[in-house]
């Protein structure tokens, strides 16, 4: 894919500190933190929770949940007998999970509801691991020894970060030829796993959405700039269009299991419960019955 664009296409290294949209040509400016300007005229916000597109959008800040994750690696000398299934498993306030990668290596994770505040400021690798290993002690001794034998440098502790619901369905979420696509849209708690996943929906929709608005030969067209801004304009409102109650649904399903897993009120975990009963039907699965269509 690189060799077909032109030399220096693709820039390493580069954070964006600002956008703004050219008033002659409607067309986005970039600021990039070494002083250098670009001018574009497609931009597609994937950078994330953070987004600086998604303030140039001036879409609400994503907030955080009272939970953090603890992410890692254990390499086994010898083949472990996990097969290759993903496995998952919430005790008291803590949820742990696995997914085998290979036969030696194992990814796992372990989500802390309401962490002490001053746990995700701590970078120490050995009191990431403290932390981890005493969360899962009382669970089966597979578990804990994952934790206990992990590799070291692959550890790290995050917020969990999501965007209200409401804000998906009020929010501006592309501006002439800019938009968002990823957690830079639609930033969620990973208590579906379907984050990635819709990611990748909104590259497929997007790229169907552009190909069939711009011309069939566009390196020949002698199409102007005014005629290209309204053609992709149109582009990413068509996706939009076709994303928005998607992403919406994932995220309000994604909210309401997070708050049934980290709130301390039982009367919140009962209307959160019955939210979802009366949204979702009671099938916890139904959002990965989805089909976005093809390219």
């Amino acid at each position: 894919m690189a060799s077909k664009l032109p030399s220096e296409s693709i820039r390493f290294g580069c954070k964006v500190v600002a956008v703004k949209l050219d008033h002659t040509t409607s067309f986005p400016i970039l600021f990039l933190e070494d002083g250098i300007i670009i001018k574009a005229k497609v931009l597609i916000g994937c950078d994330g929770s953070d987004s600086i597109i998604a303030k140039s959008l001036q879409l609400k800040e994503p907030k955080v949940f009272p939970m953090a994750a603890v992410r890692g690696f254990t390499t086994y000398q010898s083949p472990h007998s996990f097969g290759t299934y993903f496995f998952r498993i919430r005790y008291k306030s803590i949820t742990f999970g696995r997914i085998p990668i290979n036969d030696k290596l194992v990814h796992w994770f372990v989500g802390l509801a309401n962490p002490a505040g001053d746990h995700l400021s701590r970078k120490d690798l050995n009191f990431i691991k403290k932390i981890a290993f005493d969360s899962v002690r009382e669970l089966p001794s597979e578990i804990s020894e994952i934790v206990k034998h992990c590799d070291l440098d692959s550890l790290s502790i995050h917020c969990v970060w999501y965007r209200h619901p409401w804000h998906l369905f009020t929010g501006k979420l592309s501006n002439g030829t800019m938009t968002v696509a990823g957690d830079a849209m639609h930033v969620m708690g990973p208590f579906l796993g379907q984050g990635g996943s819709a990611g990748l929906e909104d590259a497929i929709v997007l790229a169907r959405c552009l190909t069939q608005a711009m011309p069939s030969n566009l390196e020949n067209s002698s199409s102007s700039h005014s005629n290209l801004h309204k053609r992709i304009d149109a582009a990413y409102r068509n996706y939009i269009k076709e994303r928005r109650l998607r992403v919406i649904r994932l995220s309000t399903q994604s909210y309401l299991t997070g708050l049934i897993m980290t709130t301390k009120s039982w009367i919140v975990r009962v209307i959160c419960v019955a939210l979802l009963m009366v949204l979702f039907g009671g099938n916890t699965i139904s959002h990965t019955r989805f089909n976005c269509g093809l390219l």
